[in-house]
């Protein structure tokens, strides 16, 4: 295995150990110890790939901004908008209503609020996808106003995965198929795209 690929697989492997750790035992309970415990590596190959706790945690916050890019590209790219926006919501839906993975990101959103620098990288995210959304929707002809008001579109979605993950821990027993159905329509019906 060449030596990038190598790196790059342990690198993953921290990054594995350490979502599992998160999850288990939230940001501070998740030791760097425990890290190596459940990777198998030793503090200094772990102190090699990241500095800190709060490196994993970037590195964890670019993974969920690439996967969400992907939605973007898949949008620019699509020949039949409705049918990709309908298979984004859907796969947005299930991510979101993941219990691991909504235990994962509301973990972090629980340190951004304590911790400045994990708030900053969070609002950085955030505000990169918006801005992507926005020019994604403007690339493929979904206007919704000027930039207040596009913005306001992409806020009030945002808000809307957002409250569905919150709804996912407190009710586990939601119904998937009529929530992505409803969603499907409410996000098409919110950006005026008509099938």
């Amino acid at each position: 295995m060449p030596h990038t690929a190598r790196a790059e697989a342990r690198r993953a492997q921290v990054l594995d150990a350490a979502l599992a750790c998160f999850r288990e035992h939230g940001f501070h309970g998740a030791s760097i110890a425990r890290i190596c415990k459940a990777s198998g590596m030793s503090p200094g190959h772990i102190y090699h790939y990241f500095r800190n706790k709060e490196e994993i945690i970037a590195a964890i916050v670019e993974q969920d901004v690439a996967r969400i890019l992907d939605f973007h590209d898949r949008m620019r790219s699509s020949d039949d908008l409705v049918a990709t926006m309908r298979e984004c919501v859907a796969e947005g839906v299930r991510d979101t209503l993941d219990a691991d993975a909504a235990a994962l990101k509301l973990e972090i959103l629980a340190e951004a609020a304590r911790n400045p620098r994990i708030a900053e990288l969070v609002q950085a995210a955030d505000r990169r996808l918006r801005t992507s959304f926005i020019e994604t929707l403007r690339a493929v002809g979904v206007v919704r106003g000027d930039d207040a008001q596009m913005n306001d579109c992409v806020d009030t979605l945002c808000a809307m995965f957002d409250g569905l993950m919150t709804r996912g821990v407190r009710n586990p027993d939601l119904d998937v198929a009529a929530v992505t159905r409803r969603y499907q329509e409410r996000v098409l019906e919110l950006l005026g795209i008509t099938a």
